[in-house]
């Protein structure tokens, strides 16, 4: 995908046309469609990529990951092991929460919520880990 379909993509995406793109980052007026032809500025791009929030490699297409600190199959995987031993600690009564009784002990509604608002609090908090404690050198 090209650097301006990838931007027309995010524009799409944030129900704005690429004219409002221009002025709202203060690029003249036509230029982004002229990428598809000439080579922007760094400089540009940077404008671009800050407007959306996503990495400049993103938008070069050299990586389909939008931002660092996204969550990786890896992270994901993680995530489940550190949920099962949450649940594992859930179902031994190690959690004062429940006053001694395991997770199994809850409806299954009361139990599937709990689980994903666990599952939430943890992909939340390694996405904030990510942002934080990422070397600026390993951001783009």
């Amino acid at each position: 995908m090209s650097l301006v379909n990838r931007i027309k993509k995010l524009c799409d995406e944030q129900k704005i046309t690429i004219a409002e793109l221009e002025r709202k980052t203060g690029i003249s007026n036509g230029q982004v469609r002229k990428w598809d032809t000439s080579s922007p500025s760094i400089s540009k791009i940077e404008l671009v990529s800050e407007f959306f929030d996503v990495s400049v490699d993103y938008l070069l297409g050299k990586t389909d990951k939008k931002r660092y600190y996204e969550l990786t199959d890896k992270d994901e995987a993680n995530i489940e092991k550190d949920l099962e031993k949450m649940i594992a600690g859930l179902d031994n009564g190690g959690y004062a929460a429940f006053g001694g009784r395991g997770i199994d002990d809850l409806d299954e509604e009361d139990r599937e919520l709990l689980i994903d608002s666990l599952r939430h609090s943890l992909k939340i908090s390694k996405k904030i880990a990510k942002q934080k404690f990422t070397p600026k050198k390993y951001r783009n």
